[in-house]
């Protein structure tokens, strides 16, 4: 436990300490509205979601700790997106310094709400399901999850990510850093096949629950 907190005092430091990084030099500015308003809905309650699991579920913290990829194609995948990511995160910087959009401050706030409400939604499934892991795998003692939002969908975790990752442009005041943030969704959905493959293939129950719940990612669409 006490490594896991070192682990997590650590991320709470970094995490935010890296995105200022990324947003504010390439802004030239600490005069940058936006980012801190995203910041702020992103971390604060990152902190008192880490404090509820570090007292409630460790153990999940531990596996969203994990991120090393064993399958080729994941850790492909995984190199495309922090790509993107760092792509996505430097954009809006230039964009602030350059002028490239006029976005309305009505726009940056609504989108820094969905920001907030999809990582609620997040936390929400997170409390559901403990074996919601960072990387492609089945684990020891793991099984199939069909109550709270996964009795709507296959995969809520990715329906709360979606929204959150489209969102972030628009809260840092970019439309141009949509362009990086999109092909992330795509990364999402191959994810999202490969997951079904190994779950199919080694979690006992799952095919019956795909039978059960049709749909992976919008009810009543896909």
């Amino acid at each position: 436990m006490d490594t896991l907190k070192k682990k997590l005092v650590l991320f709470l430091i970094m995490a935010p300490a890296v995105t200022g990084l990324l947003l504010f030099l390439p802004a030239g500015t600490l005069r940058y509205w936006q980012a801190w308003a995203f910041m702020a809905t992103l971390f604060i309650p990152a902190g008192f979601v880490i404090s509820y699991f570090v007292r409630h579920d460790p153990a999940l913290l531990e596996r969203r700790l994990k991120s090393r990829e064993t399958e080729t194609r994941e850790k492909s995948m995984i190199k495309a997106g922090q790509f993107l990511f760092l792509a996505g995160f430097l954009a809006p910087g230039l964009d602030r310094r350059f002028g490239w959009s006029q976005m309305p401050g009505w726009l940056c706030l609504a989108a820094d709400a969905v920001v907030f409400l999809s990582y609620m939604f997040i936390f929400r499934v997170f409390k559901e399901n403990s074996y919601a892991s960072r990387i492609v795998e089945v684990q020891q003692g793991q099984k199939v999850i069909d109550t709270g939002p996964y009795a709507v969908i296959r995969h809520p975790m990715y329906a709360g990510i979606i929204p959150m990752y489209l969102a972030i442009p628009l809260a840092l005041g970019s439309y141009p850093a949509l362009v990086f943030f999109l092909p992330v969704v795509a990364i999402i959905i191959l994810r999202i096949f490969d997951e079904e493959r190994l779950l199919l293939k080694d979690l006992p129950g799952y095919r019956e629950y795909t039978t059960k719940v049709r749909f992976r990612l919008i009810p009543h669409v896909w």
